[in-house]
């Protein structure tokens, strides 16, 4: 599965997902796009984007977009706090589907 971790969402993550390609923003050159604007460029590439940006399923249309969200809530973006989610997020990888949004939280 191809992931895409936002702006906001610690590169490091990127190892936590074994069996997946996963790129930054910056690296996929999506960088300094606005969330719609970014949600329509990584639907064309991208299966899902990991993100810590709870506001995104309210203030985004997902309709039509080919892409799932997942959201990541931990008491803080860093990755010592994140990385703790990632089983669970390995796990919502096996069933979400495209135009899906999954808040993971602590």
């Amino acid at each position: 599965m191809k992931l895409l971790l936002d702006e906001c969402t610690p590169a490091r993550l990127k190892s936590d997902f074994p069996g997946h390609e996963v790129r930054t923003v910056q690296q996929a050159g999506l960088k300094g796009l606005k969330n719609g604007a970014l949600l329509r460029m990584a639907s064309r590439k991208f299966d899902v984007l990991l993100t810590v940006d709870q506001n995104i399923p309210f203030q985004q249309n997902l309709y039509g977009l080919s892409i799932a969200i997942v959201i990541l809530v931990a008491r803080s973006n860093r990755y010592s706090e994140l990385r703790t989610l990632t089983p669970r997020v390995l796990n919502v990888l096996t069933s979400i589907k495209a135009g899906e949004v999954v808040m993971i939280h602590e």
